[in-house]
């Protein structure tokens, strides 16, 4: 169906809603008047009984909804890609820019015009006191602002320029190169600019440890395998990357007499960092024998691993920091940027680019089975219908995605078939959980054409889904039981993510997709998961927010969850709600910045945005009534901030990659995530029924093995 439309083919079903709207609106009224709502919001009433004006108000009022709600849904539709998937960037910080300059020097592809690019992007987002952020509106940071400087001393800039200098000043005050992660120094280290003595350890040897013993390199989170084990190959190959001495970075230390302040013990003499910091020394000791037996076997293994996981993939993990290091190991293995190897992964890593008039940007990756199930589910709660050839086309789209082939989710799920979906257009080895559940909502309010095959697909990814639930009964993103938290004291662990555990957002992401398709809280595995988000809340009622900003997206993502399951009346989902109006402004709107993350004493605050407006919004829908004054305030102003095209505009970022180190920003969040919660507004109030092509009973479906 073509933007506009969409009005036309809901003509006559629009004006059937909007009477039953305002009717219901109508017979609320009475209830509702006593409420004086806060001030300046555009519904508010007054604390009288009500006249015709306010009726005539009203309508005025649910007329500008359905408008809104049209003119959402004509937008979103006109964004979707003739193949039927949407497709928004993603947004991220400048350490992208910087680090891919570096690889481009590295590769000898430094073209003097991409390289100008890069380095107007950076420049233009070094802030006033000469530092660069990880996200619009925060502070300088540390690692950020060396990347940003050794990138720009490498493209040529005068260390002695004004902004240099400022940069320099603020690195030393923000702790020096002595201070930045295991990953910048380790950079700076194959540049020849540091000695490897500042780098952690990450011997390939750690390949040749068995699936089954309690180390082994399935114990990391699934992206940090995927960046970690070329980074073992490089670490032992060591290659000469040496860049030009004009880039050299001594500059940068605040105690030059201390580099490795890293390394210091801890006060506690008996601590997991003293212990791995005391393993760093020995393997450190280990990699300066002249002899090393199990070497050329454990660089065969990494090798293997590396060659086999950039198979059924666009790129090795499909992910900007693994891809890169990918290229480089290969580059040390004897694969030049030529060999037809090593060139198809350059390729697909250069996809990542978005070149425009005088800058050059980087996404980390691609999000398009992630952008296009959001986008699904907004349009099928906004109305559209489910034969709707937009979404009939996006459903076969994203069928054909499913991932039916083995991945390194099988080591710790040995007995579950395949059956889940990724993030990008292609990363077989890692499905995910939040996407599978989401695509799997977002599948079964479409009419499709050839049921069976629907059905067969949603089968495979339920029992996935079941399949992947941890012991703690939470779920995780992308591996089961990945949760030693000591090896978060690993010295190449401190990028904050080295483990990926049990979660209250991809937890609550499951638990409303189950609850769609027909489990109750009566359900062992529901029970489970309830279990986990309860031991998960925050006293004050809220719910961290892993994968996006913050408390806002995870306290909604749980209470709409619950809603599934019928347990919104419950003391701890009150409490949920009443946290959302606690944060909730004046205006109506919600915001939380990415401070949240460092200082939680700031949760729930910050700049009003779309995204998190309309996750508010949907949290306070699964537990209020739509006459609650905090309902109305935020429908109103999503209302009014919409712009005339149909969107919503929005600067912040509202995603989170690793939480206090690398953030996101979704484009189409701003666009479908108020879409949603406006019409799931509109339809709670008139108590719509919703087309659903199928649900299950529970018994049909195994439980995960080992509870």
């Amino acid at each position: 169906m073509l933007p506009g439309e969409l009005g036309r083919a809901k003509s006559a079903l629009e004006v059937s809603e909007s009477a039953r709207l305002i009717g219901a609106c109508a017979a609320n009224l009475a209830r509702v008047w006593r409420i004086r709502l806060s001030a300046g919001t555009r519904i508010g009433l007054e604390a009288a009984a009500p006249s015709a004006a306010t009726f005539g108000a009203r309508r005025k009022w649910i007329s500008g909804l359905e408008n809104a709600i049209n003119k959402g849904a004509e937008h979103l539709l006109s964004l979707q890609a003739k193949d039927g998937y949407w497709l928004g960037e993603l947004e991220a910080d400048t350490t992208l820019e910087s680090d891919y300059i570096y690889y481009l020097y590295v590769l000898g592809k430094a073209e003097p015009a991409r390289i100008a690019k890069l380095a107007n992007y950076v420049r233009r987002r070094q802030l006033a006191d000469g530092g660069w952020s990880i996200y619009p509106g925060g502070p300088s940071e540390l690692n950020a602002t060396c990347k940003a400087y050794f990138a720009l001393k490498l493209v040529g800039d005068n260390p002695k320029a004004p902004h240099m200098v400022k940069a320099r000043e603020t690195a030393l005050r923000l702790g020096g190169l002595e201070k930045t992660n295991s990953y910048v120094r380790f950079y700076l280290a194959l540049a020849g600019a540091l000695g490897w003595e500042m780098v952690p350890a990450i011997l390939p040897e750690m390949m040749l440890l068995p699936n089954w013993f309690y180390l082994n390199i399935y114990e990391m989170s699934s992206w940090t395998r995927g960046i970690v084990i070329p980074m073992a190959i490089l670490s032992a190959l060591r290659p000469d990357f040496r860049l030009p001495e004009h880039a050299q970075v001594d500059e940068l230390f605040v105690d030059p007499s201390h580099k490795e302040s890293a390394f210091d013990w801890s006060d506690s003499l008996i601590s997991w960092r003293n212990f791995f910091l005391a393993a760093d020394r020995a393997m450190k000791l280990y990699e300066k024998l002249p002899w090393k037996p199990l070497r050329n076997r454990a660089l065969r293994e990494a090798k293997a691993w590396v060659l086999e996981h950039i198979e059924r993939t666009e790129g090795l993990a499909a992910i900007y920091p693994a891809m890169m290091n990918s290229i480089f190991a290969l580059m040390a293995l004897g694969h030049g940027p030529d060999d037809p190897l090593t060139s198809r992964e350059i390729r697909e890593f250069a996809r990542f680019e978005i070149e425009e008039k005088d800058t050059i940007r980087l996404q980390p990756c691609v999000s398009p089975v992630w952008d296009t199930c959001i986008a699904m589910v907004a349009l099928e709660e906004a109305g559209v219908p489910a034969d709707n050839p937009a979404l009939v086309k996006a459903a076969d789209w994203i069928l054909s995605r499913q991932v039916l082939g083995p991945g390194d989710w099988q080591i710790k799920n040995k007995d579950a078939a395949p059956g889940g979906w990724v993030f990008e257009f292609r990363n077989d080895f890692y499905p995910d959980v939040d996407d599978t559940a989401f695509v799997l909502m977002a599948l079964q309010r479409v009419k499709f054409p050839d049921p069976k095959r629907m059905e067969a697909a949603i089968r495979r990814g339920i029992q996935w889904l079941l399949s992947m639930q941890n012991r703690d009964g939470g779920w995780a993103a992308f591996d089961r039981d990945n949760c030693k938290s000591f090896l978060n004291h690993i010295p190449f662990a401190d990028h904050n993510a080295m483990l990926d555990p049990s979660t209250a957002d991809v937890t609550a992401r499951v638990l409303e997709c189950l609850g769609r398709f027909g489990w109750t809280a009566n359900h062992p595995a529901i029970k489970r998961a309830l279990e986990f988000l309860l031991k998960d809340q925050c006293e004050d009622g809220s719910w961290f927010g892993r994968w996006g900003v913050n408390y806002v997206y995870g306290t909604s993502g749980v209470l709409r969850s619950l809603e599934t399951v019928s347990l919104t009346a419950k003391e701890y989902c009150q409490r949920g709600v009443n946290w959302l109006r606690s944060v909730q402004k004046p205006d109506g709107s919600f915001g939380e910045s990415l401070r949240s993350y460092h200082e939680p004493q700031t949760k729930g605050e910050g700049n009003s945005t779309a995204s998190q407006t309309a996750w508010g919004l949907i949290g306070l829908l699964a537990g209020a009534e739509t006459t609650d004054p905090a309902i109305q305030n935020a429908v109103s102003y999503l209302v009014d901030q919409q712009n005339a095209d149909g969107s919503w505009s929005e600067d912040e970022f509202t995603g989170t990659g690793f939480p206090c180190v690398f953030y996101l920003k979704y484009h189409l969040y701003r666009n479908s995530f108020p879409l949603y919660a406006l019409a799931r507004f509109r339809n709670q109030s008139q108590d719509v029924k919703q087309f659903c092509a199928m649900t299950f009973q529970p018994a049909e479906f195994r439980l995960r093995s080992g509870f």
